[in-house]
């Protein structure tokens, strides 16, 4: 089968199209046809390896899994003796930060795993990026136990994480002020922001509103300059280091002074989570934005692209 193969950490070009022995699924594996995977920030930090962190869990010297790709949707073409939940012929979609293995035409998967069928009269091309960004986004949300009524801000809305955060904020009934840049306003609305704010004109931090939670999505602010707009008890959160690495620091020091407070959650999914997401799109409460598509071929340029960190939502790679 074809695939997209990385034998050493870097740049773009370090990820090549190959021809790789097709994988058969143990006992309680399913064997899933990939149609459509992406390329989004999980991707490209394994890729990358520019923290080094990710060779704890990668591979210290070259990348243990060869072959990346942590979100796909796609067909079941053949089941492990002991699989139950599935059968051949199910459209699933999933994600798996673990092993890897969508930028690829088949890819397995274990059944108990973060994967399950797929939305009803969904395309591949809808279901393939519902999990990477909105699993980091309900992760942090659910840490800072945001709640109806609630008012919160969040930075980079545009983005995979962003644009599923403002949706999932305001589904939970939470009032929800939105930050991108101007040509991205009206898309921001239509996600249901109750207040837009264009970065390009205004610094947010400087705005005469108090909100119970910042989360910063694309990492280019810090708890010292949101602290002035959290009330007493607020909440920071973002889905970056930080300057210096502060923000895990923060994390373990700031709860222990009362008042405000910084959070980093480490990113968690499982099947439930799956689950819940494909209820929000069922309920149309959640729909992942989709900028642009490649085909497999194409993986570096989508790199590239996703690098630049101009993407708007997510950048889809059709395999199948």
């Amino acid at each position: 089968m074809k695939a997209i193969i990385y034998t050493k950490y870097g740049p773009p070009e370090v990820a090549r199209l190959a021809e790789v022995q097709k994988p058969i699924p143990k006992d309680d594996e399913l064997l899933v046809k990939v149609n459509v995977t992406t390329v989004n920030r999980t991707d490209c930090g394994f890729r990358s390896a520019e923290y080094f962190i990710v060779r704890f869990f990668a591979g210290l010297l070259k990348p243990k899994n060869q072959i990346l790709g942590s979100e796909f949707a796609g067909e079941v073409t053949a089941i492990g003796k002991n699989v139950t939940l599935f059968k051949v012929g199910d459209k699933v979609f999933g994600y798996n930060d673990i092993k890897f293995g969508a930028h690829s035409e088949y890819l397995v998967i274990n059944e108990n795993d973060s994967v399950v069928t797929m939305p009803k009269n969904l395309s591949f091309k809808e279901a393939a990026p519902i999990t990477e960004g909105a699993h980091y986004a309900l992760c942090d949300i659910r840490a800072a136990k945001i709640k109806s009524g609630q008012c919160v801000l969040i930075n980079g809305a545009t983005g995979a994480i962003g644009s599923a955060a403002v949706q999932i904020v305001k589904h939970i009934g939470a009032e929800v002020t939105a930050v991108c840049d101007t040509k991205n306003m009206e898309l921001v609305k239509s996600l249901g922001a109750n207040l837009v704010i264009d970065y390009t004109k205004e610094d947010f931090t400087k705005i005469n509103q108090k909100f119970d939670v910042v989360f910063d999505a694309v990492g280019k602010s810090s708890f010292g300059k949101c602290k002035q707009i959290l009330k007493e008890n607020g909440i920071y959160m973002s889905t970056e280091l930080g300057y210096l690495s502060q923000n895990p620091l923060l994390a373990l020091i700031t709860p222990l002074f009362g008042g405000k407070k910084v959070l980093f959650p480490l990113p968690s999914i499982n099947k439930n989570d799956v689950l819940f997401l494909k209820e929000l799109v069922e309920k149309g409460s959640f729909k992942p934005v989709i900028d642009r598509s490649y085909s497999l071929a194409e993986i570096v340029e989508a790199y590239k692209y996703v690098e630049t960190g101009q993407k708007i939502g997510n950048v889809i790679i059709t395999v199948g």
